[in-house]
């Protein structure tokens, strides 16, 4: 049985000269109960270095923070390729931030910044293609002010 770090530490921690972009891997799935865990985003790595998605953005910790609240607090509804809603429903949720790393004793180094979700998927076509592969990862939608960074 695998602890909740083993799950989480990312690739980026282990090849640390890769530069990952994109979307966050489905790290974990309870196949009886169709959930699925993984990180939604994730702001700064380990190392501290600023992730950058596939379309070159990064997206600030406490932005990240400010953008899950609000999808907690008015939608939880997870979708399928932001094409379709009402295929899961969001169950669990912490947005990592060095701040509330120490207070949960998170050693220093350990987690990257970022927002871990757990979804329970209630749509069975869309269950099944996490489980055969064909979904490998979480992917956040939403709209932002691009801003220029040095």
């Amino acid at each position: 049985m695998k602890t909740f770090t083993d799950l989480i530490i990312p690739r980026a921690r282990e090849q640390p000269d890769v530069v990952f972009k994109g979307r966050f891997e489905v790290k974990k799935t309870n196949k009886d109960k169709h959930i699925v865990f993984g990180w939604a985003n994730v702001s700064t790595r380990v190392n501290g270095e600023q992730v950058e998605d596939w379309d070159d953005d990064m997206i600030d910790i406490d932005e990240l923070e400010k953008a899950a609240y609000i999808y907690v607090e008015n939608y939880r509804d997870g979708g399928e390729m932001h094409e379709r809603g009402g295929v899961a429903t969001l169950v669990e949720s912490i947005v990592f931030t060095k701040e509330k790393m120490t207070q949960l004793g998170v050693p220093n180094g350990t987690l990257p910044e970022g927002w871990w979700v757990g979804f329970r998927v209630t749509d069975n076509d869309v269950w099944e293609k996490i489980k055969n592969g064909t979904y490998l990862m979480f992917s956040i939608e939403g709209d932002a002010v691009r801003e220029e960074v040095e």
